[in-house]
């Protein structure tokens, strides 16, 4: 591979690399900065699972003024639930779209970012060993003592 083509290839890869640690950071400071906000103004209610699919879990609930609300981003930290089941949410009063279950915090989004970082780790360094791996070292001429 030419120098030139494998210092493109090298800087593609650093900037994939980055920009994945930077989702896997984004990956917990977004449910802490969701928490810091429920955690503001928090409400309780008891929601019912309407709906769970691979993008979202959908809840519904009342809140104390007995207005139902069902959030269009779905429920924060929905792990294990199934439609029907009755669980407590925990709102934000001045934003009932932001809801997650009572009891699960953004702790929650450790170990799947770790797992991102880990991984696009192995990927990035695997990639950058099979473009620099047959990079032959020019010889440095060897002076002559005198």
């Amino acid at each position: 591979m030419r120098y030139r083509v494998r210092r493109r290839v090298n800087q593609l890869i650093v900037t994939l690399y980055a920009a994945a640690l930077l989702a896997s950071a984004a990956m917990v400071v977004g449910p802490l900065i969701n928490d810091i906000k429920i955690a503001a103004d928090p409400q309780r209610a008891l929601g019912t699972i309407t709906g769970v699919d691979w993008m979202r879990t959908a809840v519904e609930y009342q809140d104390a003024d007995g207005i139902y609300y069902q959030p269009s981003s779905g429920l924060l930290y929905p792990t294990g639930l199934a439609p029907g089941q009755q669980v407590w949410v925990t709102f934000a009063g001045d934003n009932p779209e932001l809801v997650k279950v009572e009891g699960r915090e953004w702790t929650l989004s450790i170990i799947p970012a770790i797992s991102v970082a880990v991984i696009s780790s192995i990927i990035a360094g695997g990639t950058w060993w099979l473009v620099n791996y047959r990079r032959t070292k020019k010889s440095v001429p060897e002076t002559a003592e005198e």
